[in-house]
């Protein structure tokens, strides 16, 4: 398992650069009108019917090279599509999976937050940005509302937006999760037995992963969460993920968490999934500064996040079973592993 040395707590600004070539596609795009109205003009001199002009400017411009990055796409790539449903999640996929199918990776919000919030996050934009340059699919859960706290309710929601999501594109029937912060509860919720669909690797950021912790951790949690749950005691441990990991075997983790964090502590939730992940392919990353601070939203992290996916598409993989001897580790991870140290 590979823990990596601590990223640095100073805030980083992150810039958006519109693609290339658009300048050059639109000159290209002139060239090609004024071929053909020269065409039209030189036709109307000599008698040719209207109509007969139209066909030919037609094949005229069919005959010439396609505009650079003007290739056909299909209707839901390169922008976010609003999935319908009580509380409607955000979607997009890149315009490569019009010609190959392509995993998915479905995003759980913060507490208080939906997808909306992340769509307009310049920080979390980094992410999903660098996951659809990487050939993936980007699900923004709206995971039953803003204050869902993992519950079985919101994890039905989270389903029917995946069910939703994969009738948009050439799915390749692998699915990830994300999690930041409140999120982590219903990414790793996700990938245990019972979930509306398998999932392959989990990412947590700053995240809780205990229920139970977080109901005890302060009165206004404890009312959100009765509220999601609709009961007015604590979680049992078939409702608390942390619990549930406990009895599965070993998961493919990147877990992203600073001791310096005092709204999820560390060593309460992340750091107890280290006895749970998967040697050889699970990824530590600690971090300092305060709880979703902009370190852990830079190009260079948002890269490393896409790279743990990406190594876990070239794995075999089956679902998560019941606790049991844990299967080896795969031979050929592309990470080392060595112990942690904290």
């Amino acid at each position: 398992m590979k823990v990596s040395p601590p990223v640095s707590g100073r805030p980083d600004s992150v810039y958006f650069v519109a693609p290339p070539g658009k300048r050059g596609s639109v000159r290209l795009r002139s060239s090609v009108r004024l071929a053909a109205a020269l065409l039209a003009t030189v036709l109307s001199a000599v008698g040719v019917p209207a109509g007969a002009q139209a066909a030919r400017g037609s094949a005229v411009q069919a005959s010439l090279p396609p505009v650079p990055g003007s290739a056909a796409q299909p209707a839901d790539t390169g922008r976010w599509i609003k999935l319908g449903g009580a509380t409607p999640s955000l979607f997009q996929a890149p315009a490569t999976c019009a010609v190959r199918a392509c995993p998915l990776v479905v995003v759980s919000h913060p507490r208080g937050q939906g997808p909306e919030r992340l769509r307009d996050s310049p920080q979390v934009q980094t992410l999903a940005q660098a996951l659809l340059r990487a050939n993936f699919a980007v699900l923004l859960s709206s995971d039953g509302g803003t204050l869902s706290w993992g519950s079985p309710q919101g994890l039905a929601e989270a389903g029917a937006a995946h069910a939703a999501a994969i009738r948009r594109f050439q799915w390749s029937g692998r699915t990830y999760a994300l999690g930041l912060s409140m999120g982590g509860l219903m990414a790793l919720r996700s990938a245990l037995p019972g979930s509306p669909y398998p999932v392959r690797g989990v990412a947590l950021i700053d995240a809780w992963t205990d229920l139970e912790l977080a109901w005890d951790s302060a009165l206004s949690r404890r009312l959100e969460i009765e509220a999601a749950y609709g009961r007015a005691t604590p979680p049992s441990a078939e409702l608390n993920p942390q619990q549930l990991l406990t009895r599965q075997s070993p998961l493919p983790l990147f877990v992203i968490s600073s001791l310096e964090d005092t709204t999820v502590k560390a060593s309460a939730n992340s750091d107890r999934l280290l006895a749970h992940a998967q040697p050889g392919v699970s990824e530590f990353l600690p971090v300092t500064g305060p709880h979703l601070g902009a370190n852990r939203f830079t190009p260079a992290v948002a890269q490393r996040l896409a790279g743990f996916f990406t190594r876990l598409e070239t794995l075999e993989w089956s679902p998560p079973a019941a606790s049991g001897p844990a299967a080896p580790p795969p031979a050929a991870s592309g990470i080392p592993s060595r112990p942690v140290a904290r």
